[in-house]
């Protein structure tokens, strides 16, 4: 292709380097590079001055050439048409033709990712890490192909750590993206084929459509959870898998009771496995029992003794069922646990509240995707966001057939964190899925198929903190503003510090000061337990503890009575002071209130507090026994003298029915505003009588406030995906790292 004595084009020169490589693998990609330079690109002088000096020596193999070349006194220049012939093979891998419109060779769709792509996106690529695309978005504008190739590789460049190879891994990522958007399009073909069904089932009038004969007479489906019945059924005709992602309280646990009883009435007995969480195992249990008697449950839960019995049994054949009930934490639990679902040949897995299917790269996504079901059915009452990881994780799990051999490479492709707003290439797709996934998701509002539902009025209660809060406060956050320039996971603990003190004090260690901490540790060899103790480590160990704790622990052991924290600094809260008033007020009236905390701690000073007014009250959190929060749901629902019921917000958000309250108080907030919503949900649902009141308390001048408006933010932009129109632990997105360094002043 070259004139005679004309350099060789780029990709045949990297061409060439390949073909060398694969002759000497041990070698150094850039010393092949430089060998064939020093021999103007002649592969034959090349590959014969390499087998002489590949042995080992002392001099490096370059040094060893180079040394040789000096020597000799010259060299015929030869072209390099027999080393072109020798790649013609390599060179038609980079004129492949794409589906992208607007460019027709690989070269130019190169060109284009290069000039066009995001600090994301280029970070995709093989060796490109953040600080070198932020020097390619630098070195723009790429006019033409050579422009590219001479950034990629003059002196400077190089320097900087860009290469040629960034070019040739550029190629792998628009592989890849051919890959997932073919995959799409099929998607979107059997999509296409399936809107015109579902939109009849959902829009038009419900026709021959009744309540299948073995579902409880006594009890009565909704219209709308009719609907959603004939959706399910249309779903099974096809053979395919859907979500049904009603708004929190619509009665999502009985539309799918009522579909495993129309199968059952059908002649498909199962079996069916159920996977749900802790907090909703009994409810599940006593809801299949009233709506379809005619099922048979069995309940996959126990010790580890228990369970090793109930799977020989069922592997056996020695029990009878129709659907087992289980929680997420076996489903995914040990290997035993998983075999199970693996051995059973079920017909359907039912996933509520699901939300660890919305990340095919954690290893819980893929230990429930192996499951071994025929249908997959998953139910969740938060709207899908714009989150291209999710929208794929999902669409996998509709459709795993058409994406099980390129997980890989969509888990990839979109799990890069964001450094910026997303790309041309992710907004793309996310419509595309959006358009993809609408007939195999089903949601509806409680504003459009509860007319009746009485209304949910929210309202924002500040409080100013107590004296002592508020310079604890301030303290702290000098303190804190460190820290507060390093890492993602330094930031989550320096949010979680300011957090803690906005709601109380106590969950710090103030009061107790470390020569309190040594006279306490000293009185502790008084006791029994402790008589043989050292009094360092026994220091050591009240350092790391909260004020809370250390109170408590002064409780327990007598020798250290004195030390307890007077009432009043248990109550000193400016969120506390507000409840007092507050409380009594809605008990004036009549009003049930269930309160809400993320911190199990909080509900413990909570507790002091209710007690101290003379409030009763029941509990519920994550160390509840799963067979005891049925009976205080039951006790609260039953017991109109019990006025507050608390709740830890993960443990208490998820499928709990508490209609008999009509006021729910936020004590803390979440910094992800749909948690809040489904613990709100907990009272304003199906049964609710009277409007249901959220009240948030929220210190202003805080952490808090920041939090309040994110979230506001975040429920107005982030609209649900199938309308008419949810870091990974232990890691912090961008805006909410923004707000933290705004609320240390920095």
């Amino acid at each position: 292709d070259s004139e005679e004595g004309a350099e060789p084009s780029w990709e045949r020169r990297e061409a060439m380097v390949r073909k060398l490589q694969r002759k000497f693998p041990d070698q150094d990609k850039e010393e092949l590079r430089s060998v064939l330079q020093e021999h103007e690109w002649n592969v034959d002088d090349a590959l014969e001055v390499l087998r002489m000096f590949s042995d080992p020596g002392e001099m490096t193999l370059k040094r060893k050439i180079r040394a040789s070349y000096e020597r000799a006194s010259s060299s015929e220049d030869e072209d390099t048409e027999g080393a072109s012939s020798e790649f013609e093979g390599e060179d038609d891998e980079l004129d492949f033709v794409a589906e992208d419109a607007g460019t027709s060779t690989l070269k130019g769709q190169i060109l284009s990712f290069f000039q066009e792509a995001s600090l994301d996106e280029l970070s995709l690529i093989a060796g490109c890490s953040l600080k070198k695309a932020q020097k390619i978005v630098e070195l723009r504008p790429f006019a033409v192909w050579q422009d590219l190739v001479t950034c990629m590789t003059k002196s400077l460049c190089i320097k900087n750590g860009l290469s040629a190879e960034l070019l040739l891994g550029c190629r792998v990522v628009l592989r890849e993206r051919a890959v997932v958007q073919g995959l799409m399009s099929k998607c979107q073909t059997i999509s296409g084929k399936m809107v015109k069904g579902v939109t009849q089932v959902i829009d038009k009038d419900m026709g021959s459509m009744t309540q299948p004969s073995v579902l409880n007479r006594k009890l009565q489906l909704k219209p709308y959870q009719l609907i959603g019945l004939k959706w399910l059924l249309l779903l099974h005709q096809h053979k395919l898998n859907g979500i049904l992602a009603d708004e929190m309280g619509l009665g999502k646990t009985i539309q799918a009771i009522a579909f495993l009883g129309r199968l059952h009435q059908d002649g498909i007995d199962g079996p069916h496995l159920i996977t749900v969480p802790s907090s909703t195992l009994d409810n599940w249990v006593r809801e299949l029992k009233l709506w379809c008697p005619s099922l048979k449950v069995l309940v996959y839960y126990g010790s580890v003794e228990d369970r090793r019995y109930l799977r020989h049994d069922i592997l056996s054949n020695q029990v009878d069922f129709n659907v087992i009930v289980s929680t997420y934490n076996l489903a995914i639990g040990n290997d035993s646990d998983r075999s199970l679902f693996r051995k059973l040949r079920l017909k359907y897995a039912v996933f509520d509240e699901g939300h660890m299917l919305k990340n095919m790269n954690s290893l819980r996504y893929r230990h429930l995707m192996a499951i071994n079901a025929e249908h997959r059915l998953l139910l969740t009452g938060t709207p899908l966001q714009n989150n291209l990881l999710e929208l794929m994780s999902l669409l996998n799990f509709i459709m795993p057939s058409m994406f099980s051999s390129s997980t890989a490479q969509i888990a990839k492709m979109f799990s890069m964190k964001s450094h910026e707003e997303q790309s041309r290439f992710e907004r793309d797709r996310i419509a595309q899925a959006k358009l993809i996934m609408k007939p195999f998701i089903l949601r509806r509002v409680k504003s459009e198929v509860l007319k009746q539902l009485p209304a949910k009025e929210e309202r924002l209660e500040f409080c100013t903190m107590s004296e002592k809060q508020q310079l604890l406060y301030q303290n702290m956050v000098g303190k804190l503003k460190k820290s507060a320039i390093g890492e993602k996971k330094v930031l989550c603990n320096v949010m979680m510090q300011l957090r803690k003190m906005a709601n109380h004090p106590l969950l710090h260690r103030q009061y107790y000061t470390t020569e309190r901490l040594e006279a306490m540790s000293h009185l502790m060899l008084k006791e029994p337990t402790h008589l043989d103790a050292d009094p360092v480590l026994i220091q050591e160990d009240m350092a790391v503890m909260s004020d809370f704790e250390l109170h408590r622990l002064c409780q327990q052991y007598s020798s250290l009575h004195k030390y307890q924290l007077e009432k009043d600094l248990l109550l000193d809260s400016g969120k506390f002071h507000l409840l007092q008033t507050l409380l009594a007020t809605l008990k004036t009236k009549g009003d049930r209130v269930v309160l809400f905390s993320q911190f199990t701690m909080m509900l413990d000073i909570v507790e002091i507090l209710l007690k101290h007014l003379g409030h009763r009250y029941v509990r519920l959190d994550g160390s509840t026994p799963i067979a005891d929060r049925i009976v205080l749901i039951d006790d609260y629902n039953m017991d109109p003298e019990i006025f507050v019921f608390l709740l830890s917000t993960r443990a208490g958000g998820l499928g709990i029915n508490l209609t008999s309250a009509n006021v729910v108080i936020m004590h803390d907030i979440d910094c992800n505003p749909y948690n809040d919503k489904q613990a709100e949900d907990r009272c304003h649902r199906l049964g609710q009588t009277r409007t249901v009141q959220v009240i948030k308390l929220i210190h202003k001048d805080t952490i808090e406030g920041g939090m309040l408006q994110l979230g506001q933010k975040k429920l107005k932009l982030e609209q649900d995906m199938t309308a008419s129109e949810e870091g990974d632990e232990g890691t912090m997105s961008e805006d909410m790292a923004v707000l933290l360094k705004a609320s240390l002043g920095l």
